[in-house]
């Protein structure tokens, strides 16, 4: 049963709004800090600048695992707008993050981009379940990621990035926008694990090249950090993967202990449900904990 936490938090931080904020842009930042406490997670930091907030910390599986909603309730990003996310999973911790709804991208300039950056660091034994719900990156938007996570020793990571390109339930292309993403993976002492660029703009062949995503709108990658995370999982995984018109996916495996499952589909809700489906599968293997359904997901 979900339950707000009795933990102590730190003093919400409050302030006038910014001159660009009064200019018609959002710069927003969001601190939390997950401890364990006994044979219990806590939300034991919460600090906010702008229009990024968590309600409360939720234990639909116990004291063991602090579930929190992450929430922006201007409910997207528009030209010029900044949100930062940092998050520290202290040691022995197991925190799990998610989102109400889309991230939506609306209308931009390339020269005033919106932003958003996320920092993550999962402390020594430490488990992170990472499983927003998509970005949606409008016609005409301009958006620039980044995507941080650091690992100490005994830590696990499940997660995933899903994207939709146009408003597709509108019947909107993806036809004057732009993308760029950095996405990095840090292990033990610094080791690097995983770093990926992406830069796409609508007129990129790779978009409909079949090497690409062949005119599929929806795209996203999975993944997953931990011991269990070996060659032989990404081949077992692989061979239960869709590969048809409407989903395809494919699985590998990084030095390291890294997982990664991509996919492209027509419709969004197919990569969600495969993504959804995945994730309850690995989470034994890599966190040691059973797979359940968040209730937000059926609500």
């Amino acid at each position: 049963m979900y339950r707000p936490t009795d933990a102590p938090l730190q003093a919400h931080s409050v302030r006038s709004p910014s001159p660009s904020e009064v200019q018609g842009t959002w710069q927003a930042h969001l601190h939390l800090g997950f401890a364990r406490r006994g044979g219990r997670t806590v939300l034991a930091e919460r600090r906010h600048e702008g229009p990024l907030v968590v309600q409360k910390a939720l234990y639909p599986e116990g004291d063991g695992i602090c579930h929190a909603v992450i929430v922006h309730p201007p409910g997207g990003l528009a030209a010029g707008d900044q949100l930062r996310i940092t998050l520290d999973v202290q040691a022995g911790a197991h925190a799990l993050l998610t989102t109400p709804g889309a991230t939506k991208w609306y209308k931009g300039a390339p020269l005033r981009p919106a932003s958003q950056s996320i920092d993550i660091s999962v402390r020594q034994d430490a488990r992170l379940d990472w499983l927003p719900l998509d970005n949606i990156f409008f016609d005409d938007s301009h958006a620039r990621q980044r995507f941080t996570v650091r690992l100490d020793n005994g830590a696990t990571a499940l997660g995933w990035d899903c994207a939709l390109l146009g408003r597709r339930a509108s019947g909107e292309a993806w036809v004057r926008a732009g993308l760029r993403t950095l996405t990095k993976f840090i292990g033990p002492n610094g080791r690097p694990l995983w770093e990926e660029r992406q830069a796409i703009d609508s007129a990129n062949p790779i978009l409909q090249a079949p090497q690409g995503l062949d005119g599929r709108p929806a795209y996203g990658t999975l993944w997953g950090v931990g011991p269990a995370c070996t060659p032989d999982l990404a081949q077992s995984l692989a061979k239960s993967l869709p590969f048809d018109d409407g989903l395809r996916a494919g699985a590998t495996a990084l030095p390291g202990g890294l997982l990664i499952v991509r996919g492209v589909a027509r419709e969004p809700e197919a990569l969600h449900g495969l993504f959804r489906q995945l994730w309850l599968r690995l989470r034994p293997l890599v966190h040691g904990v059973p797979g359940q359904a968040l209730r937000l997901w059926s609500t």
